[in-house]
């Protein structure tokens, strides 16, 4: 049998290494929660894929979903088409939200950021797209002029889309907050964006994640989106929310801006939507969603195999919303307990945690690795955010036990720190 090594050796040989592995695991096969190397090691998985299994590996209703799909067809490009799945899972999809939409379907986050960006730009007649620093919205060039959680990932591809301005994001570490974040980050807006850099005439959409994942599970004040909304609202910009990894339950609600009493314009949806299967999609008010005929399509987006999972995916993530909300409260209450001088703070909402570890008030990334690695070591796949995150989002199926069981883990590895 081929060993791990040899796998890893192999995809160096085989595969453009433009992107990190956190561990030397080559995974087989998964049940659940749960994940099996090919030498038959067992690992807590901790990170969903980074957010897309909601509902486990190898669910059984998405696997009878797709064998049946499979049966009937596999592909018949919905861009020249019709099926029936785009409109019911069209149909689920749209009865979260509060206000009449329409659907796009994609193959990926990045591609769902692509999109939102066309159509905010096209309905509105204007250029400018507004985003925040520290923010991930994916690699593709039009979606990295809005990324910047790590310098790595825009360094050598300028230029970037034009008409666009990163400021920054509601977060307390950040200089410019010393008493009101939300209040400050607004006037910054508002006195300095507006009357130096562009006038608001011009600014087609605000792009933002309700929760900066990638960038270090930054959670903003309560009350910044809704001041945010207020101004563009205000001044005819639309809102564009990137849901792509806090949507479909994860912070255990359907999507992470009902935490924060806001409904924006245009919403982007990849990750868990797909249940393991390559989709994403953008869903925007009826009115916005006006791209004419021919200016916009994917070959592949809305794949009726990855529909098919996405049924099960709508049907089953809300009965989960309480235990997400439990369980996050209690891998928070747990984190947060660790005796370590180097926690210096555990946030989140729902299963969608970090844990920022720091040594002498800086970002303590030695400390992340010796974590993860740790972790690794005693069957945990936990993963990285930001600088010094440890990132904690399961499978929102994950049972309590093993849950708590990961996360004590963790505890103790943070606790280990020197």
């Amino acid at each position: 049998m081929v060993s791990s090594n040899e796998i890893i050796e192999e995809d160096k040989k085989m595969l453009m290494q433009s992107f990190k592995r956190w561990y030397p695991v080559v995974i087989d096969h998964g049940k659940g929660s749960l994940i099996y190397d090919i030498e038959g090691k067992e690992y807590i998985d901790m990170n969903a894929g980074i957010g897309v299994v909601a509902l486990g590996h190898s669910n059984e209703k998405i696997v009878k979903a797709v064998e049946e799909q499979a049966r009937k067809f596999f592909h018949y490009s919905l861009t020249d088409f019709y099926y029936e799945k785009a409109i019911s899972v069209a149909r689920r999809l749209l009865s979260f939200f509060p206000f009449k939409g329409k659907v796009f379907y994609t193959n990926s986050g990045t591609e769902s950021v692509e999109a939102a960006i066309k159509i905010a730009r096209h309905h509105t007649k204007k250029e400018y797209v507004i985003g925040f620093v520290n923010s991930f919205h994916g690699r593709t060039l039009g979606s990295l002029a809005f990324t910047s959680s790590k310098a790595v990932q825009r360094s050598g591809f300028s230029p970037l889309l034009p008409s666009t301005f990163l400021i920054p994001y509601p977060d307390p570490r950040n200089p410019l907050c010393r008493e009101d974040c939300a209040s400050e980050i607004i006037s910054y807006i508002e006195d300095w964006l507006f009357k130096k850099i562009v006038d608001p005439s011009e600014i087609a959409a605000f792009i933002m994640e309700p929760i900066q994942g990638e960038g270090g599970v930054i959670v903003p004040p309560d009350d910044f989106f809704s001041q945010l909304r207020s101004i563009t609202s205000k001044n005819g910009i639309l809102m564009i929310m990137d849901e792509v990894q806090t949507g479909i339950g994860r912070t255990g609600k359907m999507f992470a801006f009902e935490h924060f009493n806001v409904v924006p314009d245009i919403v982007t949806l990849a990750k868990a939507i797909g249940g393991g299967l390559p989709l994403g999609a953008v869903v925007g008010r009826e009115e916005i969603m006006d791209l004419p005929y021919g200016s916009h399509a994917s070959t592949f987006g809305g794949n009726p195999l990855a529909l098919a999972a996405s049924e099960v995916v709508l049907d089953e993530v809300p009965k989960l919303l309480d235990h997400v909300s439990y369980l996050g409260k209690k891998i928070i209450e747990e984190l947060s307990s660790a005796l370590s001088p180097f926690l210096y703070e555990v946030r989140g909402k729902g299963l969608l945690v970090g844990a920022e570890l720091r040594k002498d008030g800086k970002p303590y990334e030695e400390g992340l690795a010796k974590v993860l690695d740790g972790s690794f070591n005693r069957g945990v796949l936990a993963i990285g955010a930001g600088e010094s995150v440890v990132r904690v989002e399961p499978p929102l199926v994950i049972e309590e036990d093993i849950a708590m069981k990961a996360t004590n883990i963790i505890k103790e590895e943070i606790e280990k720190l020197r």
